[in-house]
């Protein structure tokens, strides 16, 4: 076992969670893995192991899904009325909100976050899509319809849950999206596998506790740590499970897909994005740039909508881009669990190979750095400087591919090209999120309309709410999470027709 060293800066409580033998959650029971094999967990901050979790594999998926299967054909979740599934998941979201501060220091631990942050963010968000989705479990229903054969029949629709679902959940922010994909799956009546990422599971297995705590049916929800390759291939093509829900990047949805081939299980896929932000001449320009800094610097970048591509109007581009990079250099980075933190490191060192790799490509290919760069100061852990890059063109990769990182590219445009900022815009495999800065409501609407992005923010980005539909278009997904939109990935429609 590797020598295991704990942040002095943490509470008791989440000292002694994460200083405990981690178990799976499996057919309501905490489990090992049936190899014995564990995995460790890093700090970013320092890249120390704090402690390690099972590895799970193919027998542990099998073991999971067949709890799954039974608890959905066999168990008492489906048969539960309505009303007692959502009090379930209304008695977990508060459960959660009691723990709310252990959850902040257990995200930034595990993550690199700023503990702030987190405690105003992502465990707050996760708390409201628990209690939203409670009330959406009385709420699902079908529809009587008239048929043209006449009165002779009687028509209508049922809402059924899907099944089994297979979850699988990045890591940039873990609570949150195990809280989006739990969440809704549990009011349609599904019972589910969830996945977490192996470089963040440690507030997964919290949760899997409260979860216990809450009542859950055993079978109901599983919760398996390990490797993509080990427990989440498997996981994905198991014959027994009906449907993958998958959130991380899109060339691993593309495997998603291909594995789920087998059975033709149901597929959706929140994954990638390069998003711009559009700045006209109009915008007010202070609120432009601490709200473009922010699209892009909010969780260190590592966000599949972070607004990477900055599209500034040429009379106004220099006062932006000098704007942007005087919040850049004023972010204080720090350990995430420092009182003082802005920004965190990234969540661990294979991203942030990745993410200076692609800073010296940029410059390698001509870009100039008008803030940050690949060097940190920082003698350990993965600590990138917030940076924009200016000279860059479209077919540059810091333009085309998406970084995840503290990494924004900025290009001015021209009056000339009001019409092609939408063709530059749109010029992406990814459509998932864009921002609009302007005082000019008629431009604001024609260019939502014209942006190919699931997500539109005019003069705002990063606002997100349980109501809010998200998701993509092209490679950057299927299907929508959040909201109600997002019920229709759990369940199935059934047309029921009596002859009278």
């Amino acid at each position: 076992m590797a020598t295991l060293t704990l942040d002095p800066r943490v509470s008791g409580p989440t000292a002694d969670f994460v200083s405990q033998r981690h178990q799976m959650y499996v057919d309501g029971r905490f489990v090992m893995a049936a190899s014995g094999s564990s995995f460790p967990v890093y700090n970013p901050a320092t890249g120390e192991v704090i402690t390690e979790v099972p590895e799970a594999e193919e027998e542990d998926v099998n073991r999971a899904v067949l709890a799954a299967r039974h608890a959905f054909d066999e168990g008492p979740w489906t048969r539960m009325s309505p009303s007692e599934r959502g009090r379930t998941i209304w008695k977990l979201a508060d459960l959660l909100e009691q723990h709310l501060e252990e959850f902040a220091e257990i995200e930034s631990l595990d993550n690199g976050k700023p503990r702030a942050v987190a405690r105003v963010a992502d465990v707050p968000l996760a708390v409201d899509m628990f209690r939203y989705m409670a009330g959406w479990s009385t709420k699902i229903s079908g529809k009587t319809l008239p048929l043209s054969a006449g009165r002779d029949f009687h028509a209508y629709t049922l809402r059924e849950p899907i099944g089994v679902v297979a979850q699988i959940i990045p890591w940039n922010f873990p609570l949150l999206m195990a809280a989006w994909k739990l969440a809704p799956a549990l009011a349609c009546g599904c019972t589910i596998v969830l996945k977490l990422a192996e470089q963040t599971p440690l507030s997964g297995l919290r949760l899997a506790q409260l979860i216990d705590e809450a009542g859950f049916p055993p079978g109901v929800v599983n919760v398996l740590t390990g490797y993509g390759e080990g427990a989440g291939a498997p996981l994905a093509a198991h014959e027994l499970v009906d449907k993958v829900a998958f959130t991380g990047s899109t060339e691993v949805g593309k495997l998603i897909v291909k594995a789920a081939a087998g059975n033709l299980k149901k597929v959706t896929l929140e994954l990638g994005g390069k998003s711009p932000a559009i700045v006209f001449a109009d915008a007010e320009i202070d609120h432009a740039i601490q709200g473009t800094a922010s699209a892009i610097f909010f969780n260190h970048g590592q966000c599949c909508c972070a607004g990477s591509r900055l599209y500034v109007h040429e009379k106004i581009f220099d006062q932006v881009v000098e704007g942007v990079s005087h919040v850049a250099g004023d972010i204080r980075l720090a350990p995430g669990l420092d009182p003082s933190c802005q920004m965190g490191p990234l969540v661990s060192d294979e991203q942030y190979r990745k993410v200076v790799g692609y800073i010296e490509s940029g410059v390698q290919e001509g870009a100039k750095i008008a803030a940050g760069g690949p060097v940190s100061g920082f003698d350990r852990g993965y600590f990138v400087r917030p940076t924009v890059l200016t000279n860059t063109n479209p077919s540059m990769k810091v333009v085309r591919e998406e970084i995840f990182g503290p990494v924004v590219c900025a290009v001015p445009f021209s009056d000339a090209e009001l019409e092609g900022i939408l063709k530059r815009a749109n010029d992406t495999a990814y459509g998932l999120a864009a921002s609009v800065w302007t005082r000019n409501l008629s431009l604001a609407h024609k260019v939502s309309r014209g942006i190919r992005a699931g997500t539109v923010w005019v003069n705002c980005h990063n606002v997100f709410d349980a109501s809010l539909p998200f998701g993509g278009y092209k490679q950057s997904g299927w299907g929508r999470e959040m909201g109600e939109e997002v019920l229709n990935n759990y369940l199935e429609t059934k047309a029921v027709t009596v002859a009278l």
